[in-house]
């Protein structure tokens, strides 16, 4: 891994995951794929082939879905057989603000039900243009709060790109509320999470031409179009900007071939500055979304496993 130690600094809050063998072969065949398509997702255009994308993650056994309206905010559940009734886990799922659903993120949803042996909502969040900030946090904020009002006494949140920028925002607000939902909190992972919507992190030009998804164009107008006029670096938008200090625990979990790398770095290391049990997890040679591949790579499903066992271990502290 030294090829890329010069992308981020040994520290003691970061644990990175080497790269298998099958796993480069199939990352090369994945490229290969994906490589047409980099920045081209645009505009609300690109909701439906975004949202075929992601209903193609292989399906969890022994999962029951189901859809429902929590905190006024439509969803769906993900409920593996025999999880606990009193501890629930909201995944925020991603798209860059403008794409993604509920349905179409069940699966990766079912996941982190069967890893974290909890019973997982995905809310349907507004989207932009039609509805930018801050309209998708208010959503993510009633809807926490309508899980608390069912009963459920340990709350977990992750959230994957966008919404891991959403879960980090909503444990920041947490850490201010008054709220006693806010008691209910065990902590978070956040999956590749956008931290800063100014874009100046510096992996979005030495990750560039590792990332086969993103560019800084593409990604431009989709932040436009989520903030509006509202300024990117409102810590409310981008939580890389808040003060981080009480935090509930969290763990970041990011590929190495990601241009948003440095959204992870400077959040983890920031949190870990701060007196936040905060960690962040490199997996070497996975690129964004690389979660979705459960089943065909051995750094997904050990990034499944990773986030399960640290959700566990905060539902019985």
């Amino acid at each position: 891994m030294a090829k890329r130690r010069e992308y981020y600094s040994a520290a003691p809050w970061i644990l990175e995951h080497p790269c298998s063998a099958p796993d480069e072969a199939v990352m090369s065949e994945m490229r290969t794929v994906v490589a047409p398509m980099k920045g081209k997702l645009r505009g609300v255009d690109a909701r439906i082939p975004f949202g075929v994308i992601m209903e193609r993650v292989s399906a969890p056994e022994g999962v029951d879905y189901a859809e429902d309206n929590v905190g006024g905010i439509n969803g769906w559940w993900c409920r593996p057989q025999g999880v606990p009734q009193d501890r629930a886990v909201m995944h925020i799922h991603g798209g860059w603000f403008n794409w993604g659903s509920a349905f179409a993120f069940r699966h990766l949803g079912g996941h982190v039900a069967v890893h974290s042996g909890a019973a997982v909502f995905l809310p349907d969040y507004r989207l932009a243009p039609e509805h930018p900030f801050p309209a998708a946090t208010e959503d993510i904020r009633s809807c926490y709060l309508g899980l608390s009002e069912r009963g459920y006494s340990r709350l977990a949140v992750t959230g994957d790109s966008a919404g891991g920028n959403l879960a980090l925002g909503l444990l920041k607000y947490l850490s201010q509320s008054t709220e006693a939902a806010g008691s209910a909190l065990v902590g978070g992972v956040a999956i590749s999470p956008v931290t800063d919507l100014t874009l100046s992190g510096e992996s979005w030009a030495t990750r560039g031409d590792a990332d086969p998804l993103f560019t800084r164009a593409q990604v431009t107008g989709l932040v436009q179009a989520y903030l509006a006029s509202h300024a990117a670096d409102d810590p409310a938008a981008s939580p890389l900007f808040a003060d981080l200090k009480g935090l509930a625990a969290f763990r970041v979990h990011v590929g190495s071939d990601e241009v948003l790398l440095s959204d992870s770095i400077r959040f983890v290391e920031k949190a870990f500055a701060a007196g936040v049990d905060a960690r962040l997890e490199v997996w070497d040679g996975m690129i964004h979304g690389f979660l979705g591949s459960v089943g065909r790579l051995e750094g997904s499903n050990g990034g499944l496993q990773r986030l399960g066992e640290f959700i566990r271990e905060r539902f019985v502290r």
